[in-house]
C-alpha cells in the first residue's frame, strides 16, 4: 500500500462520515452545537485516526490509532442510538450508515488483531 487512501477501511469510513454529515443536517437546530456536533466529530475521527496511525513509523502506534478509531466508531453508534431515542431520526435513515459501521468495525478488528500479533 502506498497510502492510507488505498485502505478500504479508510475509504468506507470517509463515505460513512460524508453520509453522516448529510443526515445530521436534518436534526433540530437546537442540537447544532450539541449532539449534531458530537456525532460529526466522532464520525470524522474514524478515518482521521486510521490515516494518522498509518503515517506512524511503528506498528504498535498504528494499532493504537486503529483502536482509537474503533472507539470513535462505538461513540458514534451510541450517539445515533440517542438520536433514535429522541426521534431525531428513524431507523430506516440509519440503514446504510449502520451497515457501513458494522463493516468498518469488522475491518478494524482484523487489522488490530493482525498488527498486535
Amino acid at each position: 500500500m502506498k497510502s492510507y487512501r488505498d485502505l478500504i477501511v479508510w475509504q468506507k469510513s470517509v463515505t460513512m462520515a460524508t453520509l453522516i454529515y448529510k443526515l445530521v443536517s436534518t436534526f433540530p437546530d437546537e442540537e447544532k452545537y450539541e449532539l449534531t456536533s458530537q456525532i460529526k466529530r466522532s464520525s470524522v475521527s474514524v478515518p482521521s485516526n486510521i490515516a494518522e496511525g498509518y503515517g506512524r513509523n511503528y506498528t504498535k502506534d498504528y494499532a493504537r490509532f486503529l483502536q482509537i478509531a474503533r472507539g470513535s466508531l462505538f461513540e458514534m453508534q451510541t450517539q445515533f442510538q440517542i438520536a433514535l431515542n429522541l426521534d431525531f431520526i428513524k431507523e430506516i435513515d440509519l440503514d446504510e450508515i449502520k451497515s457501513l459501521s458494522e463493516e468498518i468495525e469488522k475491518m478494524l478488528n482484523v487489522l488490530i488483531k493482525k498488527l498486535s500479533s
